[in-house]
């Protein structure tokens, strides 16, 4: 009988435990229920991206060597280096530099592995177009630095941190 007994509190105490969990979570629902919804409108609000964000590639023509580092750290072979040896110097002389933007994954080592550091990353995160063929940059389009997002003054730009709660345009 005091078996049953102890069996019955030991029930209702997880019965109670149940149940204060169930409040517990249905007022984190709740809680989340009463925010107002945050709309984005794109074209004109940007969001700043972090310090460590990845984006488009930026390449200097004048600092690359055609050594081909980029080519073979790539996973997928992706950069393409067109050079013509000048026999009468030695070295290498750099014709063309292309990488299609369609297919690359943004890892990033070719500009961890470049040994002049002729390529970096950019904060640009817009690569989209109608035709894939127009994602294959050459040197000319890699050389053109992107407007940053903060100097912008027609875009409102949406911090992304969450220490930077606020837009600077809303104070």
């Amino acid at each position: 009988m005091f078996s049953m007994v102890t069996g019955f509190m030991n029930y209702g105490q997880q019965t109670v435990r149940a149940a204060r969990y169930i409040g517990q979570s249905f007022m984190i629902t709740l809680s989340h229920a009463n925010r107002l919804p945050v709309t984005i409108q794109y074209p004109y609000e940007k969001l700043i991206t972090a310090d460590r964000f990845r984006g488009r590639i930026h390449f200097e023509f004048d600092k690359c060597i055609a050594c081909e580092v980029c080519v073979r750290v790539c996973p997928i072979d992706l950069p393409v280096v067109d050079w013509k040896l000048e026999t009468d110097i030695r070295k290498k002389r750099l014709l063309n530099y292309s990488i299609d933007f369609g297919v690359c994954i943004f890892c990033g080592n070719c500009v961890e592995y470049c040994p002049t550091n002729c390529l970096s990353m950019t904060e640009e995160y817009e690569l989209s177009t109608y035709d894939r063929h127009e994602l294959n940059y050459n040197q000319i389009a890699l050389g053109r630095l992107p407007m940053s997002v903060i100097d912008d003054y027609t875009i409102r730009t949406i911090f992304n941190s969450p220490q930077i709660k606020k837009s600077k345009f809303l104070d």
